[in-house]
């Protein structure tokens, strides 16, 4: 199996001159770098179909983690947020998938690999999601450098590392490169057409919250992180969160996702298939689950970097 990332061509390597995109609270945050807007215009526009968890499911991610952060943290997160969204992180975690959409010069790329030789069809290493969140993660270790470090766009890596999270723990995101991570698995979901990666991305997601939550996403989210702080899963909290260096705890994530993808995502699953009920209970508390996964990890991560843990990665990280 092949591991596809979508949105993993921002993985790397950013700098160059300042171009003024997303504002933060902080002056010298603002700027975004003229070669990111050049390389973005060529790299994020994907297929319609191929991205991580929906609006919905990035969301949730964002607000389980902001709900998690330590005091240092969740001050440096509004102090890195633009005033517009209120201190509310889960507003922009879908930014980068919003950003395809005003730039379609150049062609779509996909770059793909294995978790462990994680690579651009070139060579260059680190051109997937997981080299991403390292990637941003490194950046954002320098947030208390302050004035005195220019190269990095903190709130840009902020919103990138919120949304790549999300990304690596949507399944179907580490599926067979052959049919684009499920796209290409054209099927019925109860009455109307979809595919089997949209499925896991939104399908589901707005299925458990038409059925059980008033179409409320809010109720759903407050519901998956009942069962993490008190519930069916707060015995696993530790192990969900346990990280030696969080410079390689990403591949961690993404082998967990391709494991899910071939236990529940593919398994039993054919183009032309009808999926209704069967499919929909047995596969909604995976979904859940990976959205709480996602948040709690998010978290973690934005509570080690903002203390100064992250400092350890400089070594390990490909330089920008």
């Amino acid at each position: 199996m092949y591991i596809l990332y979508a949105n993993a061509e921002l993985a790397c390597n950013i700098g160059g001159s300042q171009y003024h995109f997303l504002n933060s609270k902080m002056p010298f945050l603002r700027g975004i770098s003229a070669s990111f807007i050049v390389f973005l215009t060529c790299v994020v526009v994907h297929k319609p179909g191929v991205q991580a968890w929906s609006m919905e499911g990035h969301a949730m991610t964002c607000k389980i983690a902001q709900d998690l952060l330590e005091p240092e943290a969740h001050h440096a997160v509004q102090m890195l947020l633009p005033d517009y969204v209120n201190g509310d992180l889960s507003v922009l975690c879908v930014w980068p998938d919003q950003v395809r959409h005003w730039y379609r010069s150049c062609e779509a790329r996909k770059r793909r690999g294995t978790i462990w030789d994680c690579h651009d069809p070139k060579g260059v290493k680190d051109m997937c999601v997981a080299g991403a969140i390292r990637n941003f993660t490194n950046q954002l270790s320098h947030y208390h450098h302050g004035t005195s470090d220019r190269r990095y766009n903190m709130t840009e890596a902020l919103l990138f590392l919120a949304h790549f999270m999300g990304d690596i723990h949507q399944p179907m995101h580490v599926g067979f490169t052959s049919d684009g991570g499920g796209n290409t698995v054209e099927l019925r979901w109860f009455r109307h057409q979809a595919n089997l990666h949209h499925v896991w991305d939104r399908e589901i997601i707005l299925t458990a919250a038409a059925n059980y939550y008033g179409k409320d996403i809010n109720l759903l989210q407050q519901d998956i992180q009942g069962n993490f702080t008190e519930g069916i899963w707060s015995s696993d909290l530790a192990s969900w969160r346990e990280c030696s260096h969080i410079s390689s705890c990403e591949n961690k994530y993404a082998a967990e996702s391709m494991d899910t993808a071939c236990k529940w995502g593919y398994k039993g699953v054919e183009s032309g298939d009808a999926l209704s009920d069967d499919y929909f209970n047995s596969r909604l508390p995976i979904v859940t689950k990976r959205i709480a996964q996602g948040g709690v990890r998010l978290a973690m991560i934005l509570n080690r970097v903002f203390a100064g843990d992250s400092l350890e990665m400089e070594e390990t990280l490909v330089a920008t």
